[in-house]
């Protein structure tokens, strides 16, 4: 009897998991791309002269830049790279960089938001490179984005006047104030332009272990729920302890710092990107806690909820 529980048990863990693997799949290649909606919230060309240099930069939308003329820097948390012309760069959501410009430097710039950015974000899928060479066609399609949206340009290269909490909103709104023919041709753009990226780009497996992918599927797919890592290993049919030991040496951390380091992620978007009161955005996420979230998002980004509003 106990071998039968057993074997039955086995067989629908492994169908369970095949499922799971041809899910992923079809997440990547289908439902993603269908919900991968990219709003445009600025572009432009802007010429500078050794003073574009700001430190410590972290947005909540993609950047992608092609360099015109010139060259520079950005530094990033894995080494600095230089900026050279004819090329495109993307740095990806809530990458922590800074800019070093010691010359003449002219570049266009694209800033996309993904509105569903972690819950079911097609960028978190991917590992992008950061340089790509541009062909014409590339140029010509950034040129062409930048000339029918003039209205979108940024009043100053500095990040501090349009990365925050209302410029955000404007962004937004003023994207979605447009005609319906700009905002098709506009995104068809940028779906061009991303697809140079996603074309050299590998699949951003966090883990190897298909039970462990599983687990983080269902945890970015509950972000507004409190598992437990009972509930998480049982989920996978494995026991605690080894969920616990195969969870670290997977993904190098803890399941639960892993679910709290995605709902910070998430709250610093809500943040910006929304009004609702910081208690509410709180247990909007499983905290049932509110000190207890406080005190997360400060060891997470140096600052209250309240003062990252607030500064941004």
């Amino acid at each position: 009897m106990p071998r039968q529980a057993n074997y039955g048990k086995n067989f629908l863990y492994l169908q369970w998991i095949n499922l799971h693997a041809m899910n992923a799949d079809s997440v990547i290649s289908l439902e993603s791309i269908d919900n991968f909606h990219p709003l445009l919230l600025n572009v432009g060309h802007a010429t500078h002269h050794s003073d574009w240099n700001w430190k410590h930069v972290s947005s909540p939308f993609t950047r992608i830049f092609y360099v015109t003329d010139g060259s520079a820097r950005v530094i990033m948390p894995d080494g600095t790279f230089d900026l050279s012309s004819g090329h495109m760069y993307m740095i990806p959501a809530f990458v922590l960089h800074s800019y070093s410009c010691e010359g003449d430097f002219s570049l266009y710039y694209l800033h996309i938001y993904e509105d569903n950015y972690p819950l079911d974000s097609l960028m978190l899928k991917f590992r992008f490179p950061f340089e790509i060479e541009a062909t014409e066609a590339d140029a010509a399609l950034i040129r062409r984005v930048s000339d029918l949206n003039p209205s979108m340009e940024v009043p100053h290269s500095n990040p501090t006047t349009y990365d925050n909490k209302q410029s955000l909103h404007d962004s937004i709104h003023r994207n979605k104030q447009r005609s319906i023919g700009l905002r098709i041709e506009s995104r068809g753009i940028l779906y061009q332009i991303i697809s140079r990226f996603v074309s050299n780009a590998v699949p951003n497996v966090v883990a190897r272990d298909e039970r462990i992918r599983a687990a983080i599927e269902i945890i970015l797919g509950g972000l507004d729920k409190n598992f437990t890592v009972e509930d998480l290993a049982g989920k996978v049919y494995l026991s605690k302890n080894h969920f616990l030991r195969l969870f670290k040496k997977e993904t190098g951390t803890t399941p639960i710092k892993y679910i709290n380091q995605k709902k910070i992620e998430r709250a610093q978007l809500l943040l910006l990107s929304t009004c609702i009161p910081v208690k509410e955005l709180a247990y909007s996420l499983g905290f049932c806690d509110y000190s207890y979230f406080i005190r997360t998002f400060r060891k997470s980004t140096g600052f209250t909820p309240l003062d990252y509003r607030r500064v941004h």
